[in-house]
């Protein structure tokens, strides 16, 4: 069993997290939270991992397998882990030695429900409005 903590899960349906922000104007606190998911993201090793994480078959990865494709120490690896999963991005799990990491769904659906611009609705021809 995992000590660490375990955040809340929001339902997609949640307004205030997922409305598109040319609907409406985020706020404070909302902001707050996902500012910090979007700068975990804004590191190019944590983009990457969280990338090499989401890609992994059975939608999880061990630590051991995560060190392999950077340029880094395996120390720095587990920091930038560490804030990925302080951020709400990524969920983890000791197992024996290894810890596994698998993406938080509900954490890449708020960022996109953010970011999701609405459909615009179907122009009038001219001569209808005329």
């Amino acid at each position: 069993m995992s000590k660490q903590s375990v955040l809340p899960v929001l339902g997609q349906d949640d307004a205030e997290c997922c409305a598109p922000m040319v609907r409406e104007p985020l706020g404070e606190e909302a902001a707050a939270e996902l500012s910090r998911m979007f700068k975990a993201l804004s590191d190019p090793v944590r983009l990457r991992l969280l990338s090499l994480i989401a890609s992994y078959e059975g939608g999880e990865a061990c630590v051991c397998d995560l060190t392999g494709p950077f340029d880094v120490s395996q120390p720095t690896i587990s920091h930038h882990l560490k804030v990925l999963r302080e951020a709400g991005l990524v969920g983890s799990e000791r197992r024996g030695t290894w810890v596994y990491y698998w993406v938080l769904p509900e954490a890449l659906s708020r960022l996109s429900g953010l970011l999701r611009i609405p459909a615009a609705p179907a122009k009038a021809p001219a001569e209808a409005r005329a």
